[in-house]
């Protein structure tokens, strides 16, 4: 007999289709519901608030900028006397005296001459306009430019600049007025450090005082630094070019030194702003000494970015040259020349707060050298608190700044 055939049923495979109420779910968009909080609004409103305050603020602000960016170029050398023996106003009177007395000596023994020059070169103006459409003239593309030069009709330049130089004399009075107040505001600030670090540490946890005194030890750092290595660059161009444009027998070498070494303040733009007086004196003189003037100055452009900067600033701004650019940029758009001259300090002290605060970024990944540095924080911050147990704010501002202050000499040995 044979064996009986296999009669179960198949297995049925699952109905795969979607069912029609199914279509309509999948095609529904996911709603995402926004509630705006009163607490929401109320902050919005203080952002708002904040804003509109520190736009109609930002000369008192500017202020108040300058004279922490004079206290931090100047307190070196007050701490500098004060280690040698000599009480601590006395070497602040002594700084701020010298600091007059060269500001009224370099005054008068420049201006006088900057408006004599300035007054012969408005004289000369006829023939160097002249000397310069000659020069223009040799050359059939340059031709139309020549004939320009020589018919300049000077009458709405006139009016335009009458008006132009009463609104710059508007402004040179509220600078000078500014800077006063900001000299005097660092002056008092200086005087009464100790009474205005204990009010500021005093509102911070007292857990945060080694922090706190490490930011400002940075931010004078970073400020100190930039001031001066812009005094010693800014003087070392006008040097460079007074000589240059005197041994070139350029005249009116000093007024042009000036403008130079003051536009030398902005890196990247400054070498055009620099170069194109130097470059446009010597027109008139021929090729040859327009060549020297420019490859000379450019030559030495050269050695103040890669030789002069990184050794007078060192590690005071440590910045790539992407960031310096875009600094300079939203510096200059947002508040104009003084922005551009803000922009670099700004840009480094936010970098260094970004450092010292150890804010994760959200592509960095904990490093060795990031675990050792919060472990000396947590070692100091505990230090701190069993030296400073009962004591009062100012007093504990004084401990944890030197703390910081030793700290800092130890990392900045080994890089030394």
């Amino acid at each position: 007999m044979s064996a009986p055939e296999n009669t179960a049923p198949a297995s049925i495979a699952p109905d795969k289709r979607v069912k029609p109420e199914q279509k309509v779910k999948s095609r529904r968009t996911r709603l995402i519901r926004v509630e705006v909080t009163a607490w929401t609004m109320i902050s919005l409103v203080l952002v708002i608030a904040g804003v509109w305050m520190f736009i109609r603020l930002l000369p008192v602000v500017l202020v108040l900028v300058g004279a922490l960016m004079i206290i931090g170029t100047l307190g070196p050398a007050v701490e500098w006397l004060v280690q040698r023996g000599m009480r601590r106003g006395a070497g602040i009177a002594i700084v701020f005296t010298l600091l007059f007395v060269s500001t009224v000596l370099i005054f008068a023994l420049t201006i006088p001459e900057l408006l004599n020059q300035v007054r012969n070169l408005i004289d000369m103006e006829p023939a160097l306009r002249e000397r310069l459409a000659e020069w223009f003239a040799r050359s059939a593309l340059t031709a139309s430019l020549a004939d320009a030069m020589r018919h300049v009709k000077y009458d709405a330049l006139i009016k335009s600049s009458a008006t132009s130089m009463l609104s710059f004399f508007t402004l040179v009075v509220e600078g000078v007025a500014y800077g006063v107040g900001a000299i005097f505001l660092a002056l008092y600030m200086m005087l009464d450090r100790d009474r205005l670090r204990g009010a500021l540490f005093a509102v911070v946890p007292r857990t945060h005082h080694i922090r706190l005194s490490r930011i400002l030890v940075n931010l004078n750092t970073i400020v100190g630094g930039y001031i001066r290595g812009q005094a010693i660059t800014c003087a070392l161009m006008a040097v460079f070019m007074f000589v240059l444009l005197v041994a070139c027998g350029i005249p009116n070498a000093l007024v042009i030194a000036v403008f130079g070494g003051l536009a030398d303040v902005l890196p990247y733009i400054g070498i055009f702003i620099t170069m194109a007086p130097a470059v446009a004196a010597a027109l008139p003189f021929g090729l040859v000494i327009v060549l020297v003037v420019f490859v000379l100055m450019l030559a030495y452009e050269e050695f103040e970015g890669r030789v002069l900067v990184p050794v007078i600033y060192g590690r005071a701004l440590r910045l790539p040259s992407s960031v310096v650019l875009f600094s300079l940029i939203a510096g200059a758009t947002l508040f104009g020349i003084i922005g551009a001259l803000l922009a670099l300090p700004v840009a480094a002290a936010l970098l260094m707060l970004i450092d010292e605060l150890r804010v994760e970024l959200p592509g960095e990944t904990e490093q060795a050298e990031d675990t050792e540095n919060r472990r000396k924080d947590e070692s100091g911050e505990l230090e701190y608190a069993r030296r400073t147990e009962g004591m009062p704010a100012e007093e504990a501002a004084a401990i944890a700044v030197e703390m910081v202050g030793v700290r800092k000499k130890t990392e900045d040995e080994p890089a030394a």
